[in-house]
């Protein structure tokens, strides 16, 4: 068998799976509102850095960020589920496969560490006198360190333990971090131990793992996570039909339905809320872009860059919560419900600005805690002006589904 072929036929399918959903990404709204956000946050944290000090702790954030963008290793394998059944037996012929799927990971992975590191620079520059040479040298080891994380990554995968893939994971984050801050702290030879540490990492579990099997179920398990991922961004701008969304039970979230008058009119408002509630495409999505939200308005604390922020962070929101209008679109029996069809648009429309609501809520009452009293007063009228005009954007986009 050529395993060589096989990567290339699967790389080949993977990039035209990908182009077809590109091409809806970069020519849909949201990219736009992204990149308008982007210039805006770019603008204010130019003037941001200006206003830095020399004892900022620019070296402890980049350390941190990168280390987790280190020690985070995916794989892109291009694995299917049927692979378990048809290349199991072919496993010893399928170490170059593999090779090209590590090489290929780590050098987009390398790519986006080199990105996040020059965004970096205007911070760490103003803080450190740093010379053109030294920062080549960062990218260095950036690249470096990423080339170890990424092999050891993939020999743990080999292991069917979870409590020693968490270990190991923490090991590694905690070893990357302190790395990466001794080198940008300029702390010279002493950067050297930790290096040496992570070969040896590299070295005991290539040898450790040298007759153990590939873990196929758990492979493929990730390969499909990382496309879920994808087509969850795709959905925004066309349909996916390979889109799977998996559910949660989530008693502990019960309670929220309580608020919903018991009466035949809040049919479809229970049924979206319990919807919303279970699935982890709006809880999850909800949770992760408002901490990534908190976190730029903490790091960007003037009046229009709240407003910028807020407004951008509810528009990703609301706009990848409103697919939930489609979740049941092929169950025959919510159309039999005897009720108005208006009264489902109604029950989508409240559900997504509660959602928007309580993002609102949560920033600004941050911001109340940092004592950004002009911030938080920006963010929640810009929040409240966002939301009733987004109201009446969802009746418009949910006729057109």
């Amino acid at each position: 068998m050529n395993s060589q072929g096989l990567w290339k036929e699967r790389f080949l399918g993977y990039s035209q799976e990908m182009q077809k959903y590109l091409r809806y990404i970069f020519n849909g709204h949201l990219m736009f509102v992204m990149v308008i956000g982007l210039g805006g946050l770019g603008f204010y944290y130019s003037e941001w850095v200006k206003t830095l000090t020399a004892d900022f702790p620019a070296t402890w954030i980049m350390a941190v960020v990168l280390g987790f963008l280190l020690t985070r290793s995916p794989i892109m394998t291009f694995l299917k589920e049927a692979d378990v059944v048809f290349l199991l037996p072919l496993e010893m012929k399928l170490r170059m496969y593999f090779r090209n799927s590590i090489l290929l990971s780590a050098i987009m992975q390398g790519f986006m560490l080199i990105i996040v590191y020059i965004v970096f620079l205007p911070m760490y520059t103003k803080v450190i006198d740093l010379n053109m040479g030294y920062s080549l040298c960062i990218i260095l080891v950036l690249l470096a360190v990423k080339f170890f994380n990424i092999h050891i990554h993939w020999y743990m995968l080999k292991y069917t333990e979870p409590s020693v893939i968490k270990i190991d994971f923490i090991i590694r984050l905690l070893v990357n971090i302190v790395l990466l801050y001794l080198v940008f702290a300029e702390a010279g030879n002493l950067a050297l131990i930790l290096p040496a540490l992570l070969c040896g990492l590299f070295f005991y579990y290539r040898n450790v793992t040298l007759k153990k099997g590939i873990k196929w179920e758990r492979l493929i398990e990730l390969e499909g996570k990382r496309m879920m991922s994808f087509y969850r961004i795709a959905n925004l701008f066309t349909d996916v039909p390979k889109l799977r969304g998996k559910v949660a039970r989530r008693k502990w979230l019960d309670w929220l339905l309580t608020f919903i008058p018991y009466r035949q009119k809040s049919t479809y408002t229970f049924l979206y809320a319990r919807t919303m509630l279970r699935a982890n495409d709006y809880v999850g999505l909800l949770i992760r872009l408002t901490v990534i939200g908190l976190f730029v308005l903490l790091t960007f604390p003037s009046m229009v860059a709240s407003i910028l922020v807020t407004i951008l962070f509810l528009y990703m929101t609301g706009i990848q919560i409103l697919p939930v209008w489609k979740q049941h679109e092929l169950k025959i029996w919510v159309s039999l419900y005897p009720l108005p069809a208006k009264l489902r648009e109604t029950a989508v429309i409240q559900l997504v600005s509660c959602f928007l609501l309580f993002e609102a809520i949560v920033f600004v009452l941050v911001l109340l805690i940092a004592g950004n009293w002009l911030g938080a007063g920006a963010s929640s009228l810009a929040a409240l002006v966002f939301i009733l005009i987004f109201r009446g954007y969802s009746a418009k986009k949910i006729r057109s589904f």
